[in-house]
């Protein structure tokens, strides 16, 4: 039998990462068909997912916590079937909402979008450190070979760029919702405002706000958690059962200047430059988010 531990190699973690889903995980989601109601919250994953599931669950229940894990109340429509989560089920509330890290291109089609925007540098870190002690083994892989040959090698979901460019074309449309993990942190309750309007729940917008706080948050943890992923797809990935990750984090905005090496940052800004700036005209992330 082999043994169960984590990734001690870039290559090891590569090997193991596209077992995260099976195969039936992901042709049960490409039968999913939204209904005009539906809300799905998509984003490239670590640009504050979780928290935007939780601020739209409150909105539309005027609150509710009786829920064992968010990815119960709002389903992970790429991992609902290896969860055992019907997708098609009744939810709580005025409507139903779900979460994904598709691209526009291949999200399904029909529903209300709330597209949430993070500074990739963040992004970067942000998701090596939800890896390094869950796939990976602490202290065999540094942030910057991470960031260097997965991130930058566009081995997580797919390429970063490809993914902001893909919701940039529809960021106009009347059922889509553009906002930023910088304009959380910055004003929250301006953001849980405009998504109140957006999604019809401006009376529950309070409660909403207090039970985004991260406090609140930190305080309900393990409804947070996502520790249903490990104990469904721990073995599948050739990882120790009782090994995870957190998601309830402060998320400082800026931190990826103090976490990677100048030259991680170097060829992150280059990347940019090569890729979204002819495309989009900005030379940077905080000119595209300033202009939406």
């Amino acid at each position: 039998m082999k043994e169960l531990r984590r990734a001690t190699s870039v290559d090891e973690y590569l090997e193991k990462r596209p077992k995260f889903v099976s195969e039936a995980g992901h042709a049960y989601a490409d039968t999913f068909v939204p209904r005009p109601s539906d809300v799905i919250i998509a984003t490239f994953p670590k640009c504050g997912t979780t928290w935007m599931q939780q601020i739209v669950h409150g909105l539309r229940t005027n609150g509710d916590m009786d829920f064992g894990e968010i990815t119960e109340a709002v389903p992970w429509i790429e991992m609902a079937y290896d969860l055992g989560i019907d997708l098609n089920a009744p939810q709580k509330g005025a409507f139903r909402a779900f979460k994904v890290h598709h691209t526009y291109d291949t999200v399904p089609k029909g529903a209300r979008y709330i597209w949430v925007m993070r500074d990739p540098k963040d992004v970067a870190l942000s998701f090596y450190n939800f890896m390094n002690g869950w796939l990976i083994e602490p202290g065999t892989v540094s942030v910057d070979e991470f960031v260097q040959e997965v991130f930058l090698g566009d081995y997580l979901y797919g390429s970063y760029w490809a993914y902001l460019l893909s919701w940039w074309q529809v960021k106009d449309h009347e059922n889509v919702l553009v906002t930023s993990f910088e304009d959380m942190k910055a004003d929250l309750q301006s953001v849980v405002g405009k998504i109140a309007n957006f999604i019809n729940c401006p009376d529950t917008a309070e409660i909403a706000i207090k039970q985004a706080s991260f406090k609140f948050m930190k305080d309900h943890e393990p409804q947070f958690d996502d520790h249903l992923v490990p104990q469904a797809r721990n073995t599948a990935l050739g990882l120790p059962k009782d090994v995870g990750a957190t998601k309830v984090s402060i998320g400082h905005v800026g931190s990826a200047k103090q976490g990677l090496s100048a030259e991680t940052i170097n060829m992150l800004d280059a990347r940019w430059s090569e890729i979204i700036t002819p495309k989009l005209g900005f030379e940077t992330y905080d000119a595209l988010r300033k202009a939406v």
